[in-house]
């Protein structure tokens, strides 16, 4: 049993070291849409939307209240927003969104990650972001294209997509029109749950990696930027193999 323990000890640390990070993440952005306003969602369309968001990507009630009762509490502590841009292994393109209280220190932690994979380099700003479209994304159970599409238009809403899948439908909306898009179809379908309700990056194309080597130092890149605890998001354009 030894071996099999090992394995299962492995991969149960790794999900809580993911589950840490994403609590990590969605503490500092609660925060800061508390922070920036009232801390309470019925006046704080931004927190509403962020609580949507983390519910979403299942946060447990008890981390939501600790974020928004931190800034309701007074704290002064305030993150800048950072974005590195590199090349991963096998060509693949990397961008790395940071919420940091010291941009020096998250630069060099994400730099180190870059420099010790092999085949990854960071690059000027706009190096490899020109080839991502920033969307606002929601996914959801919903089967009726054409009532959400009435309802995006009656929003002003500017639609990219909309396609249903196995009773699940995804709207794909532009960044700018993310808040007005999930406010529409709380109103079309009153108690929602979101799969996904979140703002992302998507390339316009993908580099599927199938050399061992690009592979293996594309999980040690993901999971050193993962440990770095200023990094918020990640968005690449690689894709492993079955």
């Amino acid at each position: 049993m030894g071996r099999a323990h090992e394995v299962r000890a492995a991969s149960m640390a790794k999900t809580a070291a993911i589950k840490s990070k994403l609590y990590s993440r969605f503490g500092k952005e609660l925060y800061i849409a508390a922070k920036s306003g009232v801390p309470d969602p019925d006046m704080n369309l931004a927190l509403k939307r962020k609580i949507a968001e983390a519910k979403s990507n299942q946060i447990p009630a008890d981390v939501i209240k600790r974020a928004i009762d931190k800034a309701k509490g007074g704290s002064d502590e305030s993150y800048d927003e950072a974005r590195y841009e590199g090349f991963g292994p096998g060509n693949s393109t990397v961008i790395v969104d940071c919420l940091t209280d010291n941009t020096n220190r998250s630069y060099t932690n994400v730099k180190t990650a870059f420099n010790k994979c092999k085949g990854a380099k960071l690059v000027n700003a706009g190096g490899v972001s020109y080839n991502y479209e920033n969307v606002g994304m929601f996914v959801f159970e919903y089967e009726d294209e054409e009532a959400m599409l009435d309802a995006m238009m009656e929003a002003d809403v500017d639609v990219q997509d909309i396609s249903v899948e196995d009773g699940e439908m995804t709207v794909k909306t532009s960044f700018q029109d993310f808040g007005k898009a999930q406010e529409a179809i709380e109103n079309l379908i009153p108690n929602v749950e979101f799969d996904v309700c979140e703002t992302t990056m998507l390339p316009n194309e993908y580099v599927t990696l199938t050399d061992q080597e690009d592979i293996d130092a594309y999980h040690k890149l993901m999971d050193m930027l993962n440990e770095v605890d200023d990094v918020n998001k990640i968005y690449t354009n690689a894709k492993l193999p079955e």
